[in-house]
């Protein structure tokens, strides 16, 4: 009821705004936020990739970009939470505006760009956080690096966040970075993969622990896009895969004033698509690389569906906009 209120006087504002407000305003209510959530419950706890998650509901990146209020949605009940996309340097991102809501719709279509402070700030600020639980920090390419030389930026940001990352995910997925998603295709995976592998080889040695890796990967896939990924995977023991980014689909919002704006399309019409390229790599790998299930998830049903589909976890944003606290409650009732 709280949160609805909230809602209203937010969505009266510009998308990013509210956005921005939202998280101040959880982050001044510093540990007084954990009313907001619920407590931990028997039979919550996952182990997976090696990891202890405190519940298996999770922030999806995106909505922290630079690792600022990590403490404050940590109060608000997650079981992890995953900061970024960072990139190597800091970058505005794209033009405003650059994000929309499609109210009816229960979505969102942003073309953010990957705008962030760079990963030398996120690492102060996560210098700062209290959190002990289970961080997942998001790593990108900066707009102005050529796609043939991507993998120099993903190993600096993998170099600079190893130390505090519980895991790391490669975001080879937005649609709003020009030519990034040509990483996705066999031969261009193929190599960022061995390049990041051997890489996390000798920061493993340095630290002393193999921390996992994951990539997340697109709904716009065919079958033989998601079968040559599942390969990859198993291929270069990559630890896990997020499913999904958003869509450039536009399939259930036809029509609506903002279905003509460029970028990635989340929230309820993801549902469908991101859930079949989850159940295909299920089906896929048959257990071999654990899978984490994002993509519009709005309802403790809806989680389930994704841990149904072959996912070991899941992950919320929009629908954490739309509902608040409540989403993460529920989502976890449905999944003890």
């Amino acid at each position: 009821m709280l949160y609805a209120l909230a809602r209203t006087a937010l969505f009266r504002l510009d998308p990013e705004v509210a956005h921005d407000l939202a998280l101040k305003s959880l982050a001044a209510l510093g540990q007084g936020a954990a009313w907001l959530g619920p407590g931990a419950a028997d039979g919550e706890g996952r182990r997976v990739m090696g990891l202890d998650f405190a519940n298996p509901v999770g922030v999806a990146a995106g909505l922290d970009k630079n690792g600022e209020y990590v403490d404050a949605l940590a109060a608000l009940g997650f079981g992890f939470v995953e900061v970024g996309t960072v990139t190597p340097r800091p970058q505005p991102g794209n033009p405003k505006p650059r994000l929309f809501r499609l109210e009816e719709h229960q979505a969102l279509i942003n073309r953010l760009g990957f705008n962030n402070q760079g990963v030398e700030r996120l690492m102060r600020n996560l210098e700062r956080a209290s959190f002990r639980g289970v961080l997942g920090i998001n790593i990108g390419k900066n707009f102005d690096t050529p796609i043939e030389r991507a993998a120099e930026d993903y190993l600096a940001g993998l170099d600079a966040v190893y130390g505090r990352a519980s895991y790391v995910t490669v975001n080879v997925s937005s649609p709003n970075t020009a030519k990034l998603r040509e990483l996705q295709s066999g031969e261009r995976l193929d190599e960022l993969l061995s390049a990041l592998m051997a890489r996390r080889a000798t920061l493993a040695t340095r630290y002393g622990r193999a921390k996992p890796l994951l990539v997340k990967v697109a709904p716009d896939l065919d079958d033989a896009q998601v079968e040559a990924i599942a390969e990859l995977a198993v291929k270069h023991r990559v630890d896990g895969l997020i499913a999904t980014n958003t869509t450039v689909a536009r399939d259930g919002v036809e029509g609506h004033r903002h279905a003509f704006e460029p970028g990635g399309l989340s929230g309820r019409p993801l549902f469908a698509p991101s859930t079949r390229v989850l159940r295909r790599l299920a089906e896929i790998l048959r257990g071999r690389v654990p899978l984490v299930g994002v993509g519009g998830i709005l309802s403790g049903a809806d989680a389930r569906a994704k841990i149904d589909a072959g996912a070991s976890l899941v992950q919320v944003y929009t629908g954490f906009v739309y509902r608040g606290p409540a989403l993460v409650a529920e989502a976890r009732r449905a999944l003890r």
